[in-house]
Formats: C-alpha cells, structure tokens, sequence
C-alpha cells in the first residue's frame, strides 16, 4: 500500500460518465490508473472524459499536479489484461444484474490473489453478486456519486462476506480520495438509493397528480430542506432510465412503495431521459 492508503495501481471497468468520474478522482489522490471499456472507439471517448475532468481541475485550482503528470498516469484500452497489475478494480458498467455478474467474474479471472475488486453499483445486492464470485472476502460495495468530482460522500457497502480488512482498508480509500465514508450493511438500495429514490418517486407522483410543478416541488426541497438540487432535478442528473431500474429492483425487494409511478415509465419509454438526452422533468436543450 503507498502512503494514499490504496493501491498504487487502481482498474476500473467502464469509462462512463461514473467510471471516468472514479478514475479522476483516484488520479487526483496519486494512483496509476488503468480504465477499461469494450472496444477502442469507447476507450478514446473515456480519456477524453478522464482529459476533460482533469483539465477542469488544474482550472480550479481543485490540484497542483500539471495535466502531463496526470495523463502520464492515465492508461484506457479494450485489453483487460492490466488489472493483472491493479490491486484494486471498481467495477463502473450499467445497472444490470447479469452484466454486472459477467464483468465481475471477468474482472476476478485477471485479478492477483490479494487484490481487492469493488462494485459502483447504487441498489443491486452485494451479498448477491458476491455469491456469484470465487473470492468473496475480497469484495466491497462502492458506491460514488454523481458527478464524482464535486460529491464529497462514498458509500461503502459491506457484504456478509467482505472480510474485516477490507471494510476497514474501503474507508482508508475514502478518506484518501478526500471524500467522506459512511458505511452500511448490504440491503435493498442501502441507505443513500433507498432515501433518495423514495423521495423522488413521491415527487413524481405529485407532478402526475397535479399537485405543483417540478420546478416549485423541487423549490420546497432547497429551501425548505436545505437540499442542494431537487429530487426532479436530480433524477434528471442521475438518468430516467437509471432510475427507474433502482425503483424497479426496490418494487421487487420492498414492496409496492416503491412502484415506479407511470409519469416515469412513460418518460422512459419516450427517451426523455434527463440531461442526457435533453429532456426529462426539465429542458436540458440549452
């Protein structure tokens, strides 16, 4: 371990919008770090989100490092076979639970004995995708936020499984990433996915409903909440579609509570997905 208190070198599967999110941050900390997506054109497009993060914050003043010190330590490819060298993978791909299955076992294939592998996701089990893994003890939920760069909070996820090291070691990671940990035992949604979520499916019956709109639902929100963005506003931030899997999977654990309303369904189905695509509960067009 370097005196970061991760890795020296850290893989994450997936350049995405999280994924290129995790790998900054983890470049800003000092780690060398390999991100893997599934063919070349997708690899180009994850530097250039790494590239662009990076960029924004030499602007900002966010690090002292220069750009060619950083993008030294930055390496994107289609070839997994670097995570041989990585004591430490996050997996970053879509909320979907056989992807995740796959790219978790593919990931272990290449990992060291010792080396520790972490799941991004927001709500599916981790004692689940830990069952389907051969070194278990060595598996930790880490869930980020979005956009990475600016969310102060990592949730760390323990599994029935996750050795006592490990959940130690995740919150070191944290700290060293200069985010704060809050640590939660494995269940549907775990504490942040699971508030969050029921939050904004209530606001979004309340637009279906007619109650007010979604500008003034979230207004009551940041003002009389003191919440930094609206649960509409948010949804919007972190996709429909991403949404709308997590309500889907809370429906199927928790019960009806969390039935997604039909609004959402609808907008989904529509490709009104938020910022991403333009449009969701605001006009991102602009």
């Amino acid at each position: 371990m370097t005196e970061v208190n991760f890795p020296s070198r850290v893989g994450i599967l997936g350049g995405g919008r999280m994924g290129a999110g995790i790998a900054h941050a983890f470049l800003l900390a000092g780690a060398h770090i390999l991100v893997v997506e599934r063919d070349a054109v997708s690899a180009q497009a994850a530097r250039e989100r790494v590239e662009s993060a990076i960029t924004k914050s030499i602007e900002r003043g966010a690090t002292g490092a220069g750009f060619a010190e950083l993008s030294a330590r930055l390496s994107v490819t289609a070839d997994p076979d670097g995570f041989t060298e990585c004591g430490l993978v996050v997996e970053a791909v879509p909320e979907d639970w056989e992807l995740k299955v796959r790219s978790l076992r593919g990931i272990e294939e290449w990992l060291g004995e010792d080396a520790f592998l972490a799941s991004n996701t927001s709500s599916l089990s981790i004692n689940g995708l830990a069952r389907e893994l051969r070194r278990p003890q060595n598996f930790v939920g880490l869930h980020f936020f979005n956009p990475v760069p600016a969310s102060t909070l990592i949730e760390v996820v323990v599994g029935e499984q996750t050795s006592v090291e490990l959940a130690a070691v995740a919150k070191g990671w944290v700290a060293a990433l200069g985010k704060t940990a809050v640590v939660v035992n494995d269940a549907p949604g775990f504490a942040s996915s699971r508030l969050g979520v029921a939050i904004a499916l209530e606001a979004m019956r309340m637009v279906e409903e007619g109650v007010a709109s979604p500008e003034d639902i979230d207004a009551a929100m940041v003002l009389g909440y003191k919440h930094p963005t609206g649960p509409l506003r948010t949804t919007d931030l972190v996709g429909l579609d991403v949404r709308l899997g997590i309500a889907d999977y809370l429906h199927s654990t928790l019960g009806e509570r969390f039935a997604p309303p039909q609004i959402l369904k609808d907008k989904v189905a529509r490709g009104e997905l938020g910022r991403k695509s333009g449009q969701g509960f605001f006009d991102w067009t602009a």
